[in-house]
């Protein structure tokens, strides 16, 4: 799982137009504050891309954090 964590670290890094260096492990959606809606939309669009399939409402609405990006990547659901 850690490469899946490495991966969501970097798609969210990609999302909010920075370096994966400055997302903090523990980064989370409404906490981190470079993690807004419009980045949301894009790491969630990024997710699909990687994943090859698109997500319901309900699994990106549960993205709330690294991990539950990890966890899709890894195929499991968020949250």
């Amino acid at each position: 799982m850690a490469e899946d964590s490495t991966r969501a670290r970097a798609l969210l890094a990609e999302a909010i137009g920075a370096e994966p260096a400055l997302v903090p492990h523990d980064a989370r959606i409404g906490v981190f504050e470079r993690w807004d809606s419009l980045a949301h939309l894009r790491l969630i669009l990024a997710v699909e891309q990687q994943i090859g399939r698109q997500l319901d409402p309900d699994e990106a609405i549960a993205v709330e954090c690294l991990d539950d990006v990890a966890r899709l990547l890894n195929g499991r659901a968020a949250g």
